[in-house]
C-alpha cells in the first residue's frame, strides 16, 4: 500500500512527540566523540511545506507545533526541539516543518552517517533531492527489509527510527519481527518505534508485545490528546517505544509530558503514559 503521505500530518501532535524525543536520543549519542549512524526505515520526504499542498489541507500542525511556536515558558529540552524547527524558518514564519531525516541532519556531526529508506516513489524522489552528499545514503526501498543488511553498523553505535504508516495492519507484526532480528544482530543499538493510539486491537497490543522483546531496558511514552471517539475511529494520540533508552530520558519526560498534555490536549481526557523497565532508580 503506497497511498500514505506524511505531508497531510506534518507538524501535528504526533510529530511533536516523535521529533522531540528524536532530538533527545541524538543529543545523547552525540555526547561521546565516537561516530554513530542514524537509520530511518520510513523516512518520508524529509521536509514539508505547511503553508501549501497536503499539509495545508487539514492543517494538523495547528494542533501541534503551532501551539508551541510562540510560547516563552517551554521546558529547556522542548525549547531545544522548537528552536530546531525555527532554524529552518529563518524569517520567523512557520512555513516548513522538518521530517525525521532533517531533524537528524541538524544534529549529526562530520563523522556520523545517515541511512534513509522510503518506499513511496514520489516521497523517495523528493527525499533524494533533499538529502545527498557525503555520509548520506537514500534508497527507494522497504526499510523493514533493508534494515537487517545494515546491522550491526561499523561504528557499533546507532539510532534506528522505525516509523511506518500502519495503513497495512501487517506493519504491527513487521515492527516486532524487525526488532527481534535487529536485536540479534545489534543488541546494543538504540531503537525508537513510533506507534499510533487507536482503538483497534493490534494498535493497543503493540506496546505490550514490544515489552516482551529480549532487551536490557525499554521506555514507553504516549501522549493522548483527547478521549476515545464515539464511533471508535481516529487516532486519539501516539507513542514512542525506545529500546536501550538513555539513562536520563525518563527524567526529561517527567518534566515535559505534563506540559504537552496542557498545551496539546484537545479535551479534558488528554493524558500521558510514561513507563520504563527497569524502573529508574
Amino acid at each position: 500500500m503506497l497511498s500514505y503521505r506524511h505531508a497531510f500530518h506534518a507538524g501535528n501532535h504526533a510529530d511533536v512527540l516523535k521529533h522531540f524525543i528524536e532530538v533527545q536520543l541524538l543529543r545523547y549519542l552525540a555526547q561521546k566523540d565516537k561516530p554513530f549512524w542514524y537509520i530511518d526505515t520510513h523516512a518520508g520526504a524529509g521536509c514539508y511545506a505547511l503553508d501549501s499542498g497536503y499539509a495545508a489541507q487539514n492543517a494538523e500542525y495547528e494542533s501541534g507545533i503551532a501551539r508551541l511556536w510562540d510560547r516563552d515558558d517551554l521546558p529547556e529540552s522542548l525549547a531545544d526541539y522548537v528552536a530546531l524547527v525555527k532554524h529552518i524558518n529563518p524569517d520567523g514564519q512557520m512555513k516548513l516543518y522538518p521530517g525525521s531525516p532533517l531533524v537528524a541532519q541538524a544534529l549529526l556531526r562530520d563523522g556520523d552517517r545517515m541511512r534513509l529508506f522510503e518506499l513511496h516513489p514520489s516521497d523517495s524522489e523528493i527525499l533524494q533531492q533533499n538529502f545527498s552528499g557525503q555520509g548520506v545514503l537514500v534508497q527507494t526501498a522497504d526499510g523493514f527489509g533493508a534494515l537487517k543488511s545494515l546491522l550491526p553498523p561499523p561504528p557499533r553505535r546507532a539510532l534506528v527510527l522505525i516509523d511506518p504508516p500502519y495503513e497495512d495492519k501487517q506493519d504491527y507484526q513487521r515492527v516486532v519481527s524487525a526488532l527481534k532480528e535487529g536485536l540479534k544482530r545489534f543488541p546494543s543499538g538504540v531503537y525508537a518505534v513510533w506507534y499510533p493510539q487507536l482503538q483497534r486491537s493490534d494498535a493497543r497490543q503493540l506496546p505490550e508485545q514490544l515489552k516482551q522483546l529480549p532487551v536490557k531496558s525499554w521506555l514507553n511514552v504516549a501522549l493522548s490528546v483527547q478521549g476515545l471517539s464515539m464511533d471508535g475511529f481516529g487516532m486519539h494520540g501516539s507513542g514512542m517505544f525506545i529500546l536501550n533508552p538513555p539513562w536520563n530520558l525518563h527524567g526529561v519526560l517527567q518534566q515535559v509530558m505534563p506540559y504537552l498534555v496542557r498545551h496539546l490536549g484537545q479535551d479534558a481526557h488528554a493524558s500521558f503514559t510514561l513507563e520504563q523497565n527497569p524502573q529508574p532508580g
